[in-house]
This record gives structure tokens, C-alpha cells and sequence, in this order.
């Protein structure tokens, strides 16, 4: 079984038990949350909703919050010195573990 879940307009595919890297969340480490499902695939079925499929919902919890990987930044413009104006950003996530789908 899975489903597609939706967290702030970004969709992760998501089954019971596996472990999802979201875009910071506002919840302390160990908090349940319930997201809408947009798809919930069961084997033959397939429920698809317009836009969340009625009486779904995934639950998942909050394990820890990190920093994602640096992404490095440059701008070059030919021959005008601008070579070395590099600049660096990593993201902050949280990891969060899908504990049930329902629907």
C-alpha cells in the first residue's frame, strides 16, 4: 500500500514505515501530524481524489530536524572579475516517519 500525500504544495509517495525528508516543519520531535492524501493505491484499487480523496488521511511523526545538503552558488560574467562571488545555502529539514495511511 501507498499513497501520495501533499505538505505545503510539495506531494512525497509515501508507504507505512518509510522515512520522508520534508521542508522545516513548526513541531517539536515526536509530534503526530495529519496530512491530506491525494492518492491511495491498495494493490488492484486506486482511489484518486479531486483535489484529496474523502475520509483520507496520512499520519506521520516528527523524528528530528536538520540542515540539508550546502548548495554553492556563483555568479560568473565573462571578463568582468567576478569569478570568486560565490555564495553557500543549505536548507533546513525535518525528518519525519510515516506511521499509518487510512482510506
Amino acid at each position: 500500500m501507498y499513497a501520495v500525500i501533499s505538505d505545503r504544495n510539495r506531494q512525497y509517495r509515501a508507504s507505512p514505515g518509510e522515512r520522508l525528508e520534508f521542508d522545516k516543519v513548526e513541531a517539536e520531535p515526536g509530534a503526530i501530524l495529519e496530512l491530506p492524501v491525494l492518492l491511495v493505491a491498495d494493490g488492484v484499487a486506486v482511489k484518486i481524489g479531486a483535489p484529496f480523496v474523502a475520509g483520507a488521511t496520512a499520519k506521520v511523526k516528527v523524528l528530528s530536524h536538520a540542515k540539508g545538503d550546502k548548495i554553492v552558488i556563483g555568479k560568473y560574467k565573462h571578463r568582468k572579475h567576478m569569478t570568486n562571488r560565490r555564495q553557500g545555502f543549505r536548507a533546513e529539514m525535518t525528518m519525519v516517519e510515516v506511521v499509518s495511511i487510512s482510506g
